[in-house]
């Protein structure tokens, strides 16, 4: 009896020791240096691991505030007979007859000419809008009517076109335009209008063209 269980001990050592050597040898084979585990991927990637896009503003571009002030304008050179309000703070730009304001994607320009006869709209038709074509980048949907404003009735030309390309970002903009043609005496003033065709300026561009007098 006492020799069968010591040949039970020794196949039973035995076996332990094949079990030991088996492991050590599967471990051999996965490669010298731990196990590494993946990192987590970042909340800031999608799926396919580019980076998640900023959200949508809830406001479009070009929106004017509510609260914006607005100052009067008179220039100081050529004709003077007018005045017309103009946002405060707005970069100012002055070039012979014609002045600028822009601030980042509106604009108010203000032009001044002499004309024999009032602007109609069959002149503005015939002759302003394939100037407008030729010079504007991608022109479209002109529309030529006569409205009603403070200081009478003017014609009113709107249309859309590219803006120039941002020299910093390189980004085009599609934009709307309003152009007001005022009309006294042989003089001529056209106050245009411009900012993105998706932005909300309806209020703040009569607030402007409203305010035109004659002086």
């Amino acid at each position: 009896m006492a020799a069968h269980a010591r040949t039970r001990a020794v196949v039973g050592l035995a076996l332990v020791a094949a079990v030991t050597a088996g492991c050590a040898g599967s471990g051999s084979h996965s490669g010298s240096g731990p196990t590494k585990t993946a990192p987590p991927a970042s909340s800031a990637r999608g799926g396919n691991g580019r980076p998640t896009p900023a959200p949508t503003e809830s406001n479009p571009p070009g929106d004017i505030p509510d609260n914006q002030v607005y100052v009067g304008f008179r220039p100081s050179a050529g004709f003077a007979g007018f005045t017309v309000k103009v946002p405060e703070g707005w970069a100012r730009t002055d070039q012979g007859n014609e002045t600028v304001f822009t601030d980042k994607l509106n604009t108010v320009k203000i032009t001044t000419a002499t004309a024999s006869a009032a602007p109609t709209v069959g002149s503005v038709t015939n002759t302003v809008v394939p100037q407008l074509k030729s010079q504007v980048p991608k022109f479209a949907d002109p529309k030529v009517t006569e409205v009603t404003r403070h200081a009478g009735r003017v014609v009113l030309l709107t249309y859309q076109g590219d803006s120039a390309k941002d020299p910093v970002t390189g980004k085009v903009v599609r934009d709307a335009f309003e152009r007001y043609a005022f009309y006294r005496s042989g003089h001529e003033v056209d106050l245009t209008l411009s900012g993105p065709v998706n932005a909300d300026n309806v209020d703040p561009w009569r607030i402007i063209s409203d305010s035109f007098t004659w002086r």
